[in-house]
């Protein structure tokens, strides 16, 4: 394999011909760089005019490797030929070098460039590149590579120095300036040298401080931090890529360089992640998300989340009171969409704000810090659907805001906490991981250790600091914000392709039926469903016969996402001969939630169904109250309304879960009572 370098552009604040001063006492040999031991000049070239300057030389070098690879190769030194071309014309310096030992194992082949600053003529530029490639080195190819290019990039660095160091000896020496090559009076560039007083200011010969902001490598270092010239190197071959392939807006170096940290900097899989989320970005409209999305008043009132001024390193911070915010509402009050949207916003916001920190207090910000609040975390958060949501949001996120996160400090864990923890962080990324500091729920009011992150200035009220905290405090969705039907949302801007929860409608004679197909016995059909209008009759069935049906479904995606009853069970088909019942019917009333579990007993088709209620069977006794029989005029004169979810789990994978058997929220009109039997045959948990 090929090893490549590219280094972004060097400038040197002084004229061309000052640097190629400098660089010249480089030769025949320079002390500043212990492994160049010394050079000869092979061949000489000058045009008539002595604008062309054309020097060829053999380079000896010290082999800076284990002595055992020493003794291996039988080399202690090698030699490369070095081709300057110097053109005092178009005041241009090309370098080509090549390694002349073991050239047939290994090529080594760089190229340099100085040349003019295009902005500024009185400042220099320097560019390098190399390649690297190892075709056979006595078996240990892998070792003389890593060796070579870590010896390699060692010395980049030392170069640059170097060069610094002379043009500094120059001036030191009195010599700031030298005149241009001119046709009219041709002379070998040390005749031309000038002597000024020592101490001179180069903006005397115009350097207009103006131009520093666009200097690509203090650019670089001021915004993206100090990279290792390996790292340089990736992060500009990477936009050098995007420029001349990508057809759309080249994302900043911040943005290339977390897929590249992401990725270890491994150029191949980072470019792979990159191009993934620019092509994600674009089918989803997320550029223009700050500018689109507004959230509903739901969100606004009940999503316990905000930004919250700095923490010590001047990073973003951003508060979320995960314990106080009714995550099932949200969901079924939005949907996924909605939330996802929303999660997207804030990462774009993040983003914003971290380019804003940088600027304000001078130093590269790339990343925020998150503090979670979990003070009144209960099993109602492990609810198998939201869990669900909560993982395809961090997959989402992983994918397209990778290296964001500076700091997740979550306080006030709750003995809950390792439940919630052993479900999602599997899905997060292990450099993410190490980022999360956990602080227990017996450390006071303010963890003491909070304070190593944030001022004491800013510690919210809530947490018992003096810092008066604009995050909204959550609480209860009501259920009369719930979804009455599933919002249409255009194909191209779909940010999921299916939805956990569906809605649906059931009017007198025509029940809501789905079927599931179980192709092994002991298989476990969960489900969660809310009433929002009328009283239903929820039952489970089996059958051994495919009912009719276009929609039948294999598995747990679900086949419906339609606010419109749909019937399966054949009219034809008589109950024991056709089809069996497996539950007894449930009565479920308007504003209840229903939360259960059935383990299959035989493989087949399994229908649930939701079905209106008629009046004695809703009441469930002889005496009719006045409530029984309003609720009765009320179900016949409207159609029911239900959102529902469903999934089918193997038996290892439900008695693993305790999101399965924690089912229950405490924010909905539960009583608790449950009709479980753990996994015996037919058994269920049906929560009301």
């Amino acid at each position: 394999m090929v090893q490549k370098y590219q280094s972004p552009m060097r400038v040197y604040k002084h004229p061309f011909e000052l640097v190629m001063a400098a660089y010249e006492k480089r030769f025949p040999a320079c002390p500043l760089i212990p492994v160049f031991l010394g050079s000869e000049i092979l061949q000489e070239y000058r045009s008539e005019d002595e604008s062309i300057h054309i020097v060829e030389r053999s380079c000896k070098l010290n082999v800076d490797a284990p002595r055992l690879i020493k003794k291996i190769a039988g080399v202690e030194f090698i030699f490369f030929i070095q081709k300057n071309t110097l053109n005092w014309k178009e005041r241009t310096l090309r370098i080509e070098a090549c390694n002349e030992t073991f050239a047939s194992r290994v090529f080594v082949h760089e190229t340099c460039s100085y040349f003019v600053h295009p902005e500024n003529e009185e400042w220099t530029c320097f560019e390098q590149s190399a390649s690297l490639d190892v075709k056979s080195f006595f078996g240990i190819e892998g070792t003389v590579e890593k060796i070579a290019m870590k010896q390699y990039t060692a010395n980049i660095k030392r170069g640059k120095e170097v060069i610094e160091h002379y043009l500094t000896e120059l001036i030191t020496q009195g010599i700031t300036y030298i005149p241009r090559w001119a046709p009219c009076s041709p002379k070998n560039w040390k005749d031309g040298l000038v002597t000024t007083r020592r101490g001179v200011s180069l903006s005397e010969f115009g350097a207009p401080a103006q131009h520093a902001n666009k200097l690509e490598a203090e650019n670089t270092e001021r915004y993206v931090g100090q990279l290792t010239p390996m790292q340089e190197s990736c992060l500009r071959q990477l936009r050098q890529w995007l420029q001349e392939t990508h057809k759309g807006k080249v994302p900043k170096d911040e943005h290339i360089l977390r897929f590249l940290r992401a990725r270890d900097f491994n150029l191949d899989k980072a470019r792979e992640m990159l191009c993934q989320s620019l092509t994600w970005r674009k089918q989803h409209a997320v550029d223009d998300i700050l500018q689109t999305w507004r959230p509903p008043a739901v969100l606004e009132e009940y999503y316990a989340g905000g930004w919250h001024y700095h923490d010590k390193d001047g990073r973003p911070l951003y508060i979320l009171r995960l314990g106080q915010m009714d995550t099932k509402g949200l969901l079924k009050a939005l949907g996924e969409e909605a939330l996802l949207r929303h999660v997207l916003s804030l990462n774009e916001e993040g983003q914003k704000r971290c380019e804003e920190s940088t600027r304000r207090f001078f130093r590269p910000i790339w990343t925020w810090t998150c503090l979670v609040d979990l003070e009144g975390l209960n099993m109602r958060h492990l609810w198998r659907p939201g869990v669900k949501t909560l993982l395809r949001l961090i997959e989402v996120v992983e994918a397209n805001y990778p290296e964001t996160l500076g700091k997740l400090l979550i306080i006030r864990a709750p003995r809950v906490f390792p439940v919630l923890w052993t479900l999602v962080s599997p899905f997060i990324n292990e450099n993410t991981r190490k980022k999360f500091l956990i602080f227990g729920n017996n450390s006071g009011p303010v963890p003491s250790a909070l304070l190593d992150y944030l001022d004491k200035d800013i510690i919210p009220d809530f947490l018992g600091g003096e810092c008066v905290c604009s995050v909204p405090e959550g609480g209860l969705v009501p259920k009369s914000h719930y979804q009455r039907e599933v919002p249409e949302t255009p194909d191209h801007l779909r940010l999921w392709t299916d939805s956990i929860y569906h809605s649906a409608c059931v009017s007198r004679g025509a029940p809501h039926e789905v079927v599931i197909q179980i192709l092994e016995c002991k298989s476990v059909i969960t489900w969660d469903f809310d009433i929002l209008q009328g009283d239903l009759h929820f039952s489970i069935f089996h059958s051994k016969q495919t009912p009719e049906t276009p929609h039948s479904n294999t598995g747990q995606t679900p086949i419906s996402n339609h606010a419109t009853n749909m019937q399966v069970i054949h009219k034809n088909w008589i109950l024991g001969v056709d089809y069996s019942q497996v539950e007894s019917p449930l009565v479920c009333r308007e504003g209840e939630s229903i939360q259960g579990s059935h383990v299959t007993r035989w493989p087949g088709f399994y229908i649930l169904q939701w079905k209106m209620c008629s009046t004695s069977s809703c009441t469930g006794n002889n005496i009719v109250g006045v409530d029984d029989v309003l609720a009765s005029l009320h179900g016949s004169c409207h159609r029911c309304k239900l959102m529902y979810y469903y999934e089918v789990l193997t038996s290892k994978d439900f008695r693993g879960s305790m999101t399965s058997l924690e089912s229950c929220s405490g924010f909905s009109q539960l009583s608790g009572i449950t009709s479980s039997s753990g996994l015996s045959h037919s058994s269920s948990v049906l929560s009301r």
